[in-house]
């Protein structure tokens, strides 16, 4: 292992020698497989362990991303030979004793996202003194296709083969593989949950931290009916041996086809309402149960958790289809009917808002903000949980508010880093790079020792740090919405019964 100051430096791992690079006093090693690549005999498979090499490896590129969804613009690079299943680490210090370790499992609606995105560089995280590891995993219908003769949630496990990769190798870049944090936003934050609930995933990591955690969880009948119409798309039928053999585009095309139409699909329900055809299964296998049921208690037992939401979680979502300001009283009917509890409920409850106000809350609501007080609230009768919710407002557009991946920035401290500008804007205000900072403070304390520095969540106070220009303690500030989903189950979702 080579020391810190020197110029091309090498580790040694399970599978060979590898010469990163050293970026800002951080040293850096990119694109690191950690499986084989899901093609050919091993393609619609669960992951197999990665061959080793011989010489060494160099490690200064990230890996291509996998094949992924194309509607909200995401390129394609040249992964042909399928070496998609790659990892990434920044360290600080190559000789340091076992420094906590922080994994990123990155978001994208299970649709898209890679470790390469700008915005997930890990070296301003890791001079804050953790070792910081990304990766990538099967999306879409590669990696949650619900298909016969194909593992259920082959994206989830290859999670599971990276967090090994991480046990097994961590060690040689100074990590401390019995102090692993995982943490994650969105989609990744959903990943995140459903690991705390698979057996396999069990003791893979320490601790958690999931901003964001969408609701969604599909019954094996819902992804199976879905997974159906995505093979139609293709003119097969929906098992394993006939679709690996199409090209993995194919697959991820036809995945954006059925998003497309599947609004018109009223037998999908929820899924069919907000066009997601992909989502964690809930098999009874790889994963036995929704992460807030009681009998996803066992695997989660011994894992430290923070988990938190934004205030105005949906309304990137309404910037991004032009539906701000737009929203009709039908449009607002047709979401409270879809998603609320008990509509009239939800209007009693919130007298003064507007058709469009409601129509942000409950999709807030259902898609991320309840599913994550949910988790607090299940997890806090398994161990230690501690809630946040972020507050404060994109300086970079102020029609957007405290939106759905605005701790991204914040989390990872690039302000101005791909999409982050747009949040943050070209030049960020000193309050953006106080409070980023005071984040990565809070969330490495956490990867070391387990306290955040706020007290832990509990029914009766319900502990919540406010992450604002000033951030502060208080109560749940959201307790309107969470008594209005205090019955609600968040179970898988189910297929309806057919007209």
């Amino acid at each position: 292992m080579s020391a810190i100051g020197s110029a091309d430096p090498e580790v040694r791992v399970s599978t060979g020698r590898l010469r990163g690079r050293i970026e800002d006093g951080v040293v850096v090693f990119r694109g690191v497989p950690f499986a084989c690549p899901p093609v050919g005999a091993l393609r619609l498979a669960a992951p197999a362990p990665a061959e080793p090499w011989d010489g060494v490896r160099e490690a200064v590129a990230f890996g291509p991303p996998p094949p992924q969804s194309r509607l909200l613009g995401a390129s394609r690079a040249d992964g042909a030979d399928g070496d998609w299943l790659t990892v990434n680490v920044w360290s600080p210090d190559l000789g340091a004793a076992r420094l906590p370790v922080m994994v990123w499992i990155h978001g994208g609606g299970y649709m898209y996202g890679w470790s390469g995105d700008p915005v997930f560089d890990g070296r301003v995280l890791a001079r804050d003194g953790v070792v910081v590891v990304t990766f990538n995993y099967r999306l879409s219908a590669e990696g949650f296709g619900h298909f016969p003769g194909a593992p259920a949630n082959r994206g989830l496990l290859d999670q599971v083969a990276a967090l090994r990769w991480v046990g097994d190798n961590i060690a040689a870049f100074g990590g401390d593989p019995d102090r692993v944090t995982v943490f994650g936003e969105s989609a990744g934050a959903g990943s995140i949950a459903a690991l705390m609930t698979m057996p396999q995933a069990a003791g893979l990591f320490r601790r958690a931290i999931v901003q964001s955690v969408p609701g969604l969880y599909f019954s094996a009948e819902l992804a199976a009916d879905i997974a159906a119409a995505v093979a139609a798309e293709l003119g097969l039928p929906p098992f394993a041996g006939d679709l690996a053999r199409l090209p993995p585009e194919r697959l991820a095309d036809a995945g954006d086809a059925v998003a497309e139409t599947m609004g018109g699909c009223p037998r999908w329900g929820g899924a069919a309402y907000v066009r997601t055809p992909f989502a964690p299964v809930v098999d009874g296998e790889v994963l036995p149960a929704v992460p807030w049921q009681p009998s996803a208690d066992g695997a989660a037992r011994d894992v430290e958790l923070i988990v938190g939401h934004t205030r105005d979680e949906y309304r990137l979502f309404m910037a991004i289809t032009g539906d701000i300001g737009q929203i009709t009283a039908e449009q607002a009917d047709t979401a409270l009917r879809e998603l609320a509890p008990a509509p009239e409920a939800y209007r009693a409850a919130h007298p003064g808002a507007g058709e469009e106000r409601l129509y942000e809350l409950v999709h807030s609501d259902w898609l991320f903000r309840m599913p994550s007080v949910r988790l607090a609230e299940a997890h806090h009768r398994r161990g230690r949980a501690h809630l946040y919710e972020l507050t404060w407002p994109a300086p970079g557009n102020g029609a957007l508010g405290a939106c759905h991946g605005l701790g991204l920035p914040l989390t990872f401290g690039n302000l101005t880093a791909g999409a982050a500008g747009l949040l943050i804007g070209q030049d960020p205000p000193p309050a953006a790079a106080e409070l980023s900072a005071r984040v990565r403070a809070a969330w490495t304390a956490f990867a070391a020792t387990g306290d955040p520095g706020w007290p832990a969540y509990e029914p009766r106070n319900r502990h919540t740090w406010i992450i604002d220009t000033e951030p502060r303690v208080t109560a749940y500030p959201e307790e309107t919405s969470r008594e209005l989903w205090a019955g609600h189950a968040f179970g898988p979702l189910p297929l309806r019964s057919r007209p």
